[in-house]
């Protein structure tokens, strides 16, 4: 089952993604983002990761403290 965060604002559910990202020196990235499409979304929020919400009711994801 996909990985997934109802917001708190709108009550819309939004599904975790991840691409690879090509960086100018030629490293590969993940870019992680949320869509309301589940195809294709991740399993499980990734390590040393959480969830937050902007103003706009959007899941952000952020690095957790340390």
């Amino acid at each position: 089952m996909p990985y997934s965060v109802v917001s708190k604002k709108s009550g819309a559910t939004y599904h975790l993604h991840v691409r690879e990202r090509t960086t100018s020196t030629g490293k590969q990235v993940p870019l992680y983002f949320f869509s309301k499409e589940a195809q294709g979304a991740l399993e499980k929020l990734p390590d040393g990761y959480t969830v937050v919400e902007a103003p706009t009711g959007l899941p952000l994801l952020k690095r957790a403290a340390s």
